[in-house]
């Protein structure tokens, strides 16, 4: 069968992530449920310690690759909710009849549903609140909620710190502590230079929406929370400054990807060696410069660079400026004498000679202009290309002097600026209304199902009804994945982990063989996470595991039947018929992606306007940031997108087109950036940047969407 006739459902249930094994998250499960299980019979308090390792293993869960700072809220987010739903959940069940507490859990799916559209962190913490509330509600236990919920956020906590306090292996250059931020940041000049090689190439399109995911996971990296709104230490301060330098090589990148001409490899050559300076901790060394051609228009934005005045642009000799003067210079140290530019009016400053190799401070001898004919490039100084190749020159030149500095400048953290009112606005919209109602069917619903079989005897003498609101939730989120791809990977783990359970239950001693059994299932879970059908099954045998060694009987029958009744159930109400319109949260990510373009457009085109020499730093950091955000959540109603449109079709019409939007959306946001970076270097737009920029507007109107008419959005002529 060809990969088109396959259903795009069936096409995600049987696609599965790859990548190395992550060896640190491997041996961090290792350590985490086995050893708390075991403490907890080694105590007495066998029933503590299965919740202390239910929490260590849904913390595992959520452990991704990533920095150290990002993983508190990562994991302590969902940890905290967890156990205030379980706590919510101990104290209703014990107080409340099977009719009011179907009710409260019904509520408690509406909160939970409606918070998870404002980011991953927030989706966990509602998953969490739902999984708790439901084991506190339907597991017996003689302990009060207080002392589950302390188990439970003990157990989350115990893999929180050893995620804080365990080096990953093979980190040795600097700080092991920022060993996920390094990456991340040597992950983005990658990205860049992947990008910079594929320009004019069929790739080139995916290069550049793996650059965006890069950047967002070197943002989430260094923006984790923190006691200070600035870094407090030079290691991180210098890791800040190499992200900030890697945003206007990002910038130049995007030009080039959008002018769609290809460049000399030599051009990606820079950015390859940042990247290994981060991961190595070390200054950046000799960078060749891309081939610039030698003429530059002039304009109102020549100043525009935000370089000092008194850098020296001496790295392989890049583009021949306005400004810029020749001379003799000695290098001091060795006594080589070598010709190179200096620009503006100073007389000192580190430099790179690249065809000898030395660096050191260097003194300029006399004011004389001398003439030296440059190499010039083979590309037209007037197309666009032209002002690309010069930003990614001015670019790697800023970036050498950030990683020759030995200390980054302290400065505020670039982060996203989704404050509490933003976050309300996502949850009381239309996508987390959406969310929220069909969180809240599906969970109260298997809910009332699942107590109502309980108290018939359907179970026998089984005791844990929570299974099946348990299963419901993890197959309801629509963040997480499509219903029908879920509920297949679901059912197929399930039975897959319940009969591997099986047999080895007949096997292993008691309780050795089973404490054995959950540290080595904690071990797989971070492997397992690369396909949903592999973590269920993984996750199958360790809970059944955990059930048996808190006393329970073999239970891999029961687990089977209602997790195919929780299967079904969810698959019915999914596609009942709801209030208003259906695919609201992809609609409401393309209007947050709209509004971010828009707002990164009227910025780019106001700073064209009759202002002087007003874009300087400042300017231009507001333009990164406005210009990351409109990247960003173009990436996120991206995936949206194709979550929804993996969706059986009874859903998946509902969004039908807005893939339409989100191309057009994206060719605004590349045409802006490529806008940007033509207007700093001549201070005025070619047609081809005009007629586009009018062509994607145009796009936008015809698609339905609507344009701010904002004074500052009118395309120049």
């Amino acid at each position: 069968m060809s990969r088109s006739a396959v259903p795009l459902w069936l096409a995600h249930a049987l696609r599965a992530q790859r990548g190395p094994v992550p060896w640190s998250a491997v041996t961090r499960g290792v350590l985490g449920c086995g050893p708390l299980l075991l403490a907890g019979v080694l105590a007495g308090r066998t029933p503590l310690g299965v919740l202390a390792a239910i929490g260590a293993m849904l913390a595992g869960i959520n452990d991704r690759p990533g920095s150290r700072r990002a993983s508190v809220r990562r994991l302590g987010v969902p940890a905290l909710a967890g156990a205030v739903g379980l706590l919510a959940g101990t104290y209703a069940g014990q107080g409340l009849a099977a009719v009011p507490l179907t009710f409260v859990l019904t509520a408690l799916g509406l909160v939970a549903g409606g918070i998870s559209v404002v980011g991953p962190a927030a989706s966990a913490a509602g998953t969490h609140l739902l999984v708790g509330a439901a084991i506190g509600a339907g597991m017996p236990a003689a302990e009060s909620g207080g002392q589950q919920a302390l188990a439970f956020l003990a157990g989350a906590g115990w893999l929180l710190l050893l995620r804080l306090a365990l080096p990953t292996p093979g980190a040795l250059a600097g700080d092991f502590r920022f060993d996920g931020e390094r990456e991340a940041v040597a992950g983005v000049y990658d990205a860049i230079a992947a990008l910079v090689e594929a320009v004019g190439g069929t790739q080139a399109t995916a290069r550049r929406a793996a650059l965006t995911a890069a950047l967002d996971h070197a943002q989430d990296a260094l923006t984790g929370p923190r006691l200070r709104r600035y870094a407090s230490s030079a290691a991180e301060r210098r890791l800040h400054a190499r992200y900030a330098a890697a945003l206007p090589l990002a910038e130049a990148a995007t030009a080039l990807f959008w002018v769609g001409e290809p460049v000399p490899a030599r051009a990606a050559e820079g950015p390859r060696r940042l990247a290994a300076a981060v991961r190595a901790d070390t200054a950046a060394g000799p960078l060749p410069a891309p081939p610039v051609p030698h003429t530059r228009r002039p304009g109102p934005r020549l100043r525009r660079s935000g370089r000092p005045p008194h850098h020296a642009a001496g790295h392989s000799g890049g583009g021949n400026h306005p400004q810029q003067h020749e001379g003799r210079v000695r290098y001091e140290g060795q006594g080589h004498e070598v010709r190179l530019r200096y620009e503006g009016q100073g007389h000192g400053g580190r430099v790179r000679y690249e065809e000898q190799g030395h660096e050191g401070r260097v003194r300029y001898e006399g004011q004389a202009q001398v003439s030296r004919p440059q190499p010039a490039s083979h590309h037209p100084a007037g197309t666009p290309l032209a002002p690309a190749l010069r930003a990614l020159d001015d670019a790697l030149l800023c970036a050498a002097e950030a990683f020759d500095r030995g200390d980054g400048a302290q400065r505020r953290l670039l982060t996203r600026r989704l404050g509490l009112r933003g976050a309300l606005r996502a949850v009381f919209g239309s996508g987390g209304r959406e969310y929220g109602m069909r969180v809240a069917l599906c969970f109260g619903a298997s809910a009332a199902i699942a107590q109502a079989l309980h108290h018939t005897r359907w179970y026998g003498q089984h005791q844990h009804w929570y299974w099946m609101p348990a299963t419901a939730v993890f197959l309801v989120k629509p963040d997480l994945g499509p219903l029908a791809s879920r509920v297949l990977c679901r059912a197929a783990g399930t039975v897959l982990g319940a009969l591997v359970f099986a047999g080895l239950a007949a096997l292993l001693p008691r309780p050795a063989g089973l404490i054995a059994l959950v540290a080595l299932c904690g071990a797989l879970v971070p492997v397992a996470t690369r396909h949903f059908a592999a973590l269920t099954a993984v996750v199958t045998v360790l809970v059944l595991a955990l059930v048996m060694a808190g006393g329970e009987p073999q239970a891999s029958v029961s687990r089977i039947g209602e997790t195919l009744l929780a299967c079904a159930l969810v698959l019915v109400v999914g596609h009942l018929p709801m209030p208003g319109q259906r695919g609201g949260g992809v609609r409401a990510r393309l209007a947050t992606a709209g509004n971010a373009a828009h707002a990164y457009l009227a910025h780019v085109l106001g700073e064209s306007g009759e202002s002087g020499e007003s874009g300087e730093s400042g300017d231009r950091a507001e333009r990164w940031a406005l210009r990351r955000e409109a990247y960003r959540t173009l990436a996120e109603a991206r995936t949206a997108i194709a979550l929804a449109a993996a969706e059986l079709p009874a859903l998946a019409r509902h969004t039908a087109g807005t893939d339409a939007v989100a191309d057009v959306l994206e060719r605004l946001v590349d045409t802006t950036t490529a806008c940007a970076v033509h207007l700093d270097d001549t201070g005025r737009l070619t047609s081809r940047h005009v007629e586009q920029l009018r062509d994607a507007l145009a796009d936008l109107r015809s698609q339905g969407v609507e344009v701010p008419p904002h004074g500052r959005t009118a395309v120049p002529v």
